[in-house]
């Protein structure tokens, strides 16, 4: 059983421009104020398959592409993780409304079936939860200002 958490904001940009900052897979650096550096590990198009290393502090990350359909739908496997963690991934969802465009982002944790294994699943979730809304935050930040340098 995985845990599941999911954090929403409306962003005053249209979804074709929230893509795009999205769509930028190695620059996570410049809008997330938390990630030191990231960078894709091999150039060419992105899509699913499309890997990003990326630093927080003295954690190295792997993120890898496993949903992309621009401007609506870009999912990704994150590994580098403690090991009890067997899955954890990201899916951001992009919707147009009057205000801009509405992003969900939902974080899934899969530790295992056990009981304590669950309550570690929803431990990191809401941990990570508390990232997604710093990622929001920035992602908005970079698409107001027009400036993708550190939100």
């Amino acid at each position: 059983m995985s845990a599941e958490v999911s954090r929403t904001a409306v962003v005053a940009a249209p979804a074709e421009d929230v893509w795009s900052v999205l769509a930028d897979f190695g620059d996570l650096a410049r809008w997330v104020p938390e990630v030191d550096h990231s960078c894709l590990l091999r150039a060419g198009s992105p899509g699913i398959g499309t890997t990003r290393r990326v630093q927080v502090g003295r954690t190295t990350l792997l993120e890898a592409v496993r949903a992309w359909s621009p401007p609506a739908h870009l999912g990704y496997d994150i590994t580098g993780l403690p090991p009890a963690l067997r899955v954890v991934h990201n899916d951001w969802h992009l919707r147009p409304v009057e205000a801009g465009t509405e992003v969900t982002i939902t974080t899934t944790v899969d530790a295992g079936p056990r009981p304590p294994q669950q309550l570690v699943a929803r431990l990191v979730a809401r941990r990570m939860a508390t990232t997604s809304e710093k990622m929001l935050a920035g992602l908005a930040a970079a698409l107001t200002t027009g400036d993708r340098t550190r939100a």
